[in-house]
């Protein structure tokens, strides 16, 4: 296990880990922390797959608080972006085009300015695409979609979720990345554009090296993060792959883990 003796900055994903089921936290707890975390000079930092308009809903109150959204693709608080990358038109529509065929999926593109899913889609892969995504826009066909997309999102069954990452391995090779997002999501990202690598850029800007962070995660788009920081952190709720490559451990997201852990950290100093 790696503990770190002087923790300069802690990152979490969301889904999973910080959010409970019905998708809060507890918010006069985590008010309490932040505080102390200002005045220790310890950045929080979110990092998830998410879309940063849903991830600043969550910290209204915060418009400081920097956000590692689309998997690291678009980094940014409420006054400044700090990093924004996307595929290329002809990558975003050379992966469309291998996504063709495979069935069972539902597909959406997350741009900057809003996230596009197709008419077409099931009522049921839209109702679920709403509660992620706040910015939110039916089109008839992806090729009419002028946005720079940073991610695709895909939805299949949850029992064909691994063996579908695989196969979007080979098909996507050199051109995209296939990442597990738990519960039957799958993120495809650009290649390199991880939670980790989003970490690495925030790092230089603030003088902070990844062996002096702490991230939590639970799912196979946090593997990364968590072994390039100083202190990863699974959730007792994490898939398995999440737990063997974590060197640490806290209670489950229902249980708040992160911000127990977080108050073990603060014991420290």
């Amino acid at each position: 296990m790696r503990i770190l003796a002087k923790v300069k900055l802690i990152a979490t994903d969301m889904d999973g880990t910080f959010l409970n089921k019905m998708m809060d936290y507890d918010r006069q707890r985590f008010e309490n922390l932040y505080a102390q975390l200002n005045l220790q000079n310890i950045k929080f930092v979110i990092a998830s797959g998410n879309q940063y308009y849903q991830l600043h809903s969550f910290f209204a109150d915060h418009p400081e608080l920097v956000c590692i959204a689309e998997n690291g693709a678009y980094i940014r608080n409420q006054a400044e972006v700090f990093q924004a990358t996307s595929f290329s038109n002809y990558s975003k529509n050379e992966i469309l085009a291998r996504l063709t065929g495979i069935e069972d999926i539902q597909v959406l593109l997350s741009g900057m300015r809003s996230a596009y899913y197709l008419t077409s889609a099931a009522p049921t892969f839209v109702k679920l695409s709403h509660q992620y995504y706040p910015r939110l826009v039916a089109v008839d066909n992806f090729e009419s979609v002028s946005d720079q997309i940073m991610k695709f999102s895909l939805n299949c069954p949850p029992a064909e979720t691994e063996q579908l990452v695989e196969q979007l391995r080979e098909r996507l090779h050199g051109i995209a990345e296939p990442t597990s997002s738990g519960h039957g999501g799958i993120d495809i990202i650009q290649p390199g554009m991880n939670k980790a690598a989003g970490l690495q850029h925030l790092g230089k800007q603030w003088g902070i090296s990844l062996a002096e962070m702490c991230a939590f995660g639970d799912g196979g788009n946090d593997l990364e993060m968590l072994s390039a920081v100083g202190e990863g952190v699974a959730m007792a709720n994490a898939a398995p792959v999440v737990k063997q490559t974590a060197p640490c451990q806290t209670v489950s997201n229902e249980e708040q883990g992160v911000l127990s852990y977080i108050e073990q950290i603060l014991r420290r100093r």
